[in-house]
Parts: C-alpha cells; sequence; structure tokens
C-alpha cells in the first residue's frame, strides 16, 4: 500500500480512491455531492474514467483524496487494472433498492483484491438510502455482510447528501491512521530511513498480517 506525499508542500499526502459498484448505483453522484455538493437527477453513465481532488485537514495535515469514478458496465472493464493501481481506498457501492447491485458486492470484492493492494481501506455503501419505500436490502444485511468481510459500512444518500460526507471521510481518515501507526512503529523501532509523516518521500505500507483486528476496529466504527 502506497501513499504518495507531494514534494512542493510537505504537509500533503494524496490518497487515490476508487468507486466501485455497479452500473447507475449513484457513484458519480456520490461523488459529485462530496467534491461540488451538486446533484444530477438525470445524470448519464460514466464513460471510461473520470476522477476529482477533494482535500481534507486531518489531524493538522492537508490530505488530498483523489477519487477515480468509473462506469459500472461490463464493455468498459478493459480500464481495470489502471484504474486499481496505486489505490489505497475504495467505496463499494450498491443501491438499496435493486438487490442485484448487492448480490454483485463479492464479485467486486474478487475484482478489488486481485488488482489491488489486500490492505485496500473499503467502506461498503448503501446509496440511495431516500428510497425508503422502494428498498429491497435491508440495513442489516449490508451491516452483516461488511461485518463478514472486515469492511467499513454506512447508507448513504446523494440526494439528501446523508452520510455522503461521512463515508469519504471515513476512509480517508482510516488510511491516515494506518499511516500514522506504520510510521511510528518504524519510528519505534530505530530502522535506518525510518519515514516520517510529511518529508515529501513516497511511504510504501506493508501488511501487518493484524487483519482480523483491523476488522475488529472497523466493527466498531461502522454507522448506517
Amino acid at each position: 500500500m502506497a501513499f504518495y506525499s507531494e514534494d512542493d508542500k510537505a504537509e500533503d499526502y494524496l490518497f487515490k480512491i476508487v468507486l466501485i459498484g455497479d452500473s447507475a448505483v449513484g457513484k458519480s453522484n456520490l461523488l459529485a455531492r462530496f467534491a461540488r455538493d451538486e446533484f444530477y437527477p438525470n445524470s448519464k453513465s460514466t464513460i471510461g474514467v473520470e476522477f476529482q481532488t477533494q482535500k481534507m485537514d486531518i489531524n493538522g495535515k492537508e490530505i488530498k483524496a483523489q477519487i477515480w469514478d468509473t462506469a459500472g458496465q461490463e464493455r468498459f472493464r478493459a480500464v481495470t487494472s489502471a484504474y486499481y493501481r496505486g489505490a489505497v481506498g475504495a467505496l463499494l457501492v450498491y443501491d438499496i433498492s435493486r438487490r442485484q447491485t448487492f448480490d454483485s458486492v463479492g464479485r467486486w470484492l474478487n475484482e478489488l483484491h486481485t488488482h489491488s493492494d489486500m490492505n485496500v481501506v473499503t467502506i461498503l455503501v448503501g446509496n440511495k438510502s431516500d428510497l425508503k419505500d422502494a428498498r429491497e436490502v435491508p440495513t442489516v444485511e449490508g451491516k452483516d455482510l461488511a461485518e463478514a468481510q472486515g469492511l467499513f459500512f454506512m447508507e448513504t444518500s446523494a440526494l439528501d447528501s446523508s452520510n455522503v460526507a461521512a463515508a469519504f471521510q471515513t476512509v480517508v481518515k482510516e488510511i491516515y491512521n494506518i499511516l500514522s501507526r506504520k510510521v511510528i512503529l518504524s519510528q519505534e523501532l530505530n530502522k535506518p530511513g525510518a519515514p516520517e509523516l510529511g518529508n515529501g518521500k513516497t511511504v510504501v505500507l506493508q501488511g501487518d498480517g493484524n487483519q482480523e483486528g483491523n476488522a475488529e476496529t472497523k466493527k466498531g466504527c461502522c454507522s448506517s
């Protein structure tokens, strides 16, 4: 898992985050709501790949989240490898009013793990929570699946903004927390060339083998 810090501003970190999930689950509108506070009720399917960069402040550090959005249709799957390369966070989105999009979650997780680091911070997002009368996927099913897979979980509505910022912030904050723990551990072990926060260099983080512990942490901070 690699985290990039810009050389010209030592306090900046750039985290690549990908949006994945079936077509028409609302990925582009989630990004539009988060990045520009906009919503497009008649938005067309994304063609190819688009991305937005959003700044966030965490513990006094300026974090840039580069959020990538791609089409969920099968014919655009050729971009897969390049799309996932370097990603340290992911929002896996389904539509609470369309069960087939929830049934696809396992396939998307497999694809994410095939093309990226197994330690990518991932949140399962049940979007369109405003469609209460059309709900096909109960909240508890989303929570149970996320718990079983060691994912964060949240239900959102790009239409009314519910939990949209919180979903993105949850991922970014966890990435930063992992980076901070790794740096502190390296410094405590007095490793030669131990990375420091804000030193303007690429920091490469290896998995710590504590997947169960990480999953437990995630369960404790999930919300709907």
